[in-house]
């Protein structure tokens, strides 16, 4: 492994960033933010030496032992297995594969409906209104929050994590996209499980470090 420092390409917003700086974080790793405004009229994520790093220009993206990881589940699994303490999934293979299977309704299936570029696109080429846009977006949250909050219910032990009675991948991947959630004004009250599952982990140093808001960009 290579002692130089990690270096994460991260906007202060992404929900995908977020979650592996909440990583980073709870792996106690060094590493150092290079700031990639997704904001037009900078749009870094199409700058050439960004497309360079990662030809999807897609944020985030880790230089690690001089390779870009890109995807957030490839950069956390990467870290997992690099930086083993604290473990980020459970033992049991069957397990692994239940959180494993909850971060990806995120990353899959609610999180691609719901990007930046999805909704530019929509407001853009497709014409559509804010309050079209708006109920495309609160309708995939509901959607998938309605699943997740049966899982959770199920699966968490204690109604302070994900699955279980410790953290895991799905507890990084649910705390951003309820905070996201929040601030495009979805209704989250059908959700108890999540909501105070969240509520828990977002009070935890390594999650309110990673909070958008605790950014020097954000500023």
């Amino acid at each position: 492994m290579s002692s130089q420092t990690l270096k994460l390409f991260s906007f202060f917003r992404s929900s995908a960033a977020f979650r592996a700086r909440i990583a980073l974080n709870i792996k106690a790793i060094p590493y150092d933010i290079v700031n990639v405004d997704l904001r037009a009229p900078v749009s870094g994520q199409n700058a050439p030496d960004y497309r360079a790093l990662n030809p999807q220009g897609l944020i985030p993206a880790l230089l690690a032992e001089g390779t870009p990881i890109a995807q957030s589940l490839a950069i956390i699994e990467y870290l997992d297995e690099v930086y083993p303490q604290p473990p980020l999934l459970p033992a049991s293979p069957v397990e692994r594969a239940r959180v494993r299977a909850m971060a990806l309704a995120v990353a899959c299936d609610i999180h691609p409906l719901n990007n930046l570029r999805v909704l530019n696109y929509l407001r853009g080429p497709l014409g559509q209104s804010d309050d079209a846009v708006n109920t495309w977006y609160q309708h995939w949250i509901a959607a998938g929050f309605s699943a997740l909050e049966a899982q959770a219910r199920e699966a968490s032990g204690d109604g302070r994590f994900m699955f279980g009675k410790s953290l895991t991948i799905a507890d990084i991947y649910i705390v951003p996209q309820m905070y996201n959630a929040r601030r495009l004004k979805c209704d989250v009250e059908p959700y108890p499980t999540l909501r105070g599952i969240c509520a828990h982990l977002e009070k935890l140093p390594a999650f309110a470090a990673a909070a958008p808001e605790a950014q020097p960009e954000a500023s």
